[in-house]
């Protein structure tokens, strides 16, 4: 019998293995990670079993999963340091060198850094294993680890915990949505609603630091300060929730059902509209967008797209044969003057937009003027760049404005195709119009 204080939010978390994966977000503080690891040695306890607890360097087991569990274990009153070579019963034997835990019942946790995926091959019989800061680990190393999880008898569980970062993360994408494939599996306003929920076989758990009854008010009132300071730091830190780390650089972009937006473009009485084309080949993309422009309310709809690389120009040019048969002008980068002219030979009516030093900045501030950006959902590449696009930041935590944390392709043509458009500023036409004709 092992009696045992813990955060009542995570009573139920305990002792709940009813699904394969568990997924734990949280803010700073919350205790999630102190209460995967009594959860797992509860569990090792009473089923011989061997864990894996994983983190991306392996060096850093240390100083947080490794010695997390030998508090605990002191805690408990199970620590074994009889130095006798056999674990003395119901006891379990901290081992450095490499991280190890035994138990007397002959369950095991080993420690495993994906910097050493080497080391990962030579395991077998793993029927559990906990991703800490699982953020930090790539998404090729998360799905390569659900090849290992793999035991003839036992139940296979997973369990993931990290502290919320961007939206363009995997965890987010795998276990939220991912806008670029239009994937969707959790609303994650709706776990941090609810708090805990299963879907698909997978247990979410969300936390702060409330729901640590042990914390020192003093250090909730420190994560508090960061509202003053550094929203983002107290987003993940305090609120415990995903988001766009940051400085956006479109806050006025906002996705809407294609029929909406179409409707929208059709009532306009006379709809500007405009094709932007930016080039790639191996990493970057060939990126098309058609545009639409509602002068009056200054709002700058975006309905259709073409997005692909690894294109020769030839099967590019099969593939946009429509803009061949409409003859709608196409604005292309003008870096890329062969392609233009291939383009120009195969019948589409394209040129170059115009660039000069500043461009980018310029060609950013004139997207950013514009009062309202409007998406359609089916522009699902446009989507993933832009709603989260972000300005770089220097070494002095200054945003650099012509610098984003992304290589956003659908943006530069966006830039091409409003090459010879001004958006009107925030003053509005009547003000505009006095200060030409210099009227006080």
């Amino acid at each position: 019998m092992i009696e045992k204080e813990v955060n009542p939010h995570f009573e139920d978390f305990l002792f709940d293995w009813s699904t394969k994966t568990q997924f734990l977000v949280g803010g700073y503080g919350s205790s999630k990670s102190y209460h995967v690891a009594l959860k797992i040695i509860l569990k090792l306890l009473s089923e011989k079993r061997k864990a894996l607890v994983v983190r991306e360097v392996y060096e850093t087991h240390k100083d947080s999963t490794f010695s997390l569990f030998t508090e605990i274990v002191e805690d408990l009153g199970l620590l074994d340091d009889s130095g006798r070579k056999k674990v003395a019963k119901g006891k379990i034997r901290p081992k450095e060198s490499p991280y190890e835990l035994k138990f007397s019942n002959g369950s095991k946790i080993i420690f495993k850094g994906m910097d050493k995926p080497a080391k990962l091959k030579s395991i077998n019989n793993i029927s559990l294993i906990w991703l800490e800061e699982c953020s930090e680990i790539k998404y090729a190393g998360f799905k390569e680890l659900l090849g290992r999880l793999r035991h003839p008898t036992l139940q296979l569980h997973m369990i993931l915990s990290t502290n919320p970062i961007g939206e363009d993360n995997w965890t987010f994408k795998h276990f939220f949505k991912d806008e670029q494939k239009n994937r969707l599996v959790l609303d994650d306003a709706e776990l941090y609603e609810k708090r805990t929920i299963i879907v698909n076989d997978t247990y979410y758990h969300h936390s702060t630091a409330d729901d640590n009854l042990f914390l020192p008010e003093s250090y909730i009132a420190q994560l508090d300060e960061l509202k003053e300071y550094d929203p983002d730091l107290y987003r993940i830190a305090r609120k415990g929730r995903f988001g766009v780390n940051g400085v956006k650089v479109l806050p006025q972009f906002e996705v809407r059902g294609h029929d909406e937006v179409m409707a929208a473009i059709n009532r306009l009485a006379h709809p500007l509209k405009r094709v932007g084309m930016d080039f790639g080949f191996e990493e970057s993309y060939n990126a098309v967008v058609r545009l639409a422009i509602d002068r009056d309310k200054q709002i700058l709809y975006i309905y259709w797209e073409y997005y692909k690389n690894k294109m020769t120009d030839d099967k590019t040019a099969k593939e946009l044969n429509e803009f061949k048969i409409s003859k709608e002008l196409i604005k292309a980068d003008s870096a890329e003057p062969k392609t233009i002219e291939f383009f120009k030979q195969n019948g589409f009516n394209i040129r170059g937009a115009k660039k000069f030093q500043g461009s980018r900045l310029q060609y950013t501030k004139k997207v950013k003027r514009f009062k309202k950006i409007i998406c359609s959902k089916q522009c699902t590449n446009t989507i993933y760049e832009l709603k989260p696009l972000t300005y770089k930041k220097n070494k002095l935590d200054e945003i650099i404005p012509d610098e984003f944390n992304l290589d956003p392709h659908t943006l530069s043509a966006i830039w091409y195709a409003l090459d010879d458009y001004e958006v009107s500023d925030l003053k509005g036409p009547l003000d505009r119009y006095k200060r030409l004709m210099n009227v006080r």
